[in-house]
């Protein structure tokens, strides 16, 4: 079963309100809505691409540690996920995704890091929910996020919405910005070129693992 094919079974049973999800149909209008506006604003043409030099960074993993992607890079290739947070099930799928082909990625020398806002006790609670076996950094503020342009600000009427469904994301991020990263996925090569870019405005799609394969096997094939 595809990432995407689990990612459609989920978002049907959740807008139909199946139990244990219960929602009323005016909360699924609003977050379509919100969707629909984010795709029509033409954010997601405004991120980084294929070809464009990735921005370097440095985050701390849950344990305050500092994670470079300078470092990273001086082994291999690097694969890069930008996600909500822990709060959400699409991330919490996509990152599961991650981990069963985490032998594929780290099998052509490639590292695997997954970017969001969320605090470190949170990022560990998203590694120990999905039994990850690779960094979780945090992204204060959406930082790093908005360098690769994927960073928005969630619209009034979402905000009122998610903090009546007690999703306080200022708790989660520790940040009162009411901002997240569109999510994204890129191939870094050794040499600060991205090699495969995937944005989506529509948190509930996500490209497959797989997808990234070709881009890596091409950077495998280049002298460091």
């Amino acid at each position: 079963m595809t990432l995407q094919s689990k990612l459609d079974a989920f978002k049907a049973d959740f807008e139909a309100g199946k139990p244990p999800y219960n929602v009323p149909p005016s909360v699924i209008a609003t977050m379509r809505r919100a969707t629909a506006e984010l795709i029509a604003s033409g954010a997601a043409t405004r991120a980084l691409r294929a070809g464009d030099r990735a921005p370097a960074f440095t985050l701390r993993d849950p344990d305050a540690q500092p994670v470079s992607s300078a470092d990273l890079l001086a082994r291999g290739p690097l694969v890069i996920s930008f996600y909500r947070g822990v709060w959400c099930p699409y991330c919490n799928m996509e990152l599961q995704a991650l981990q069963e082909a985490l032998p594929s990625f780290e099998g052509l020398g490639a590292s695997l890091v997954a970017i969001s806002p969320q605090t470190a006790a949170n990022s560990r609670k998203s590694v120990r929910h999905n039994t990850l076996g690779f960094p979780i950094l945090s992204d204060p503020h959406n930082d790093v996020a908005a360098a690769f342009g994927l960073r928005f600000a969630l619209p009034d009427y979402l905000v009122d919405l998610y903090m009546s469904l007690r999703n306080d994301l200022p708790a989660f991020n520790g940040d009162a910005s009411w901002t997240l990263p569109m999510p994204g996925r890129f191939v870094v090569g050794q040499d600060g070129v991205i090699l495969y870019a995937e944005v989506n405005p529509d948190y509930t799609r996500r490209p497959e693992p797989e997808d990234m394969l070709p881009a890596l096997r091409r950077a495998a094939s280049v002298p460091a």
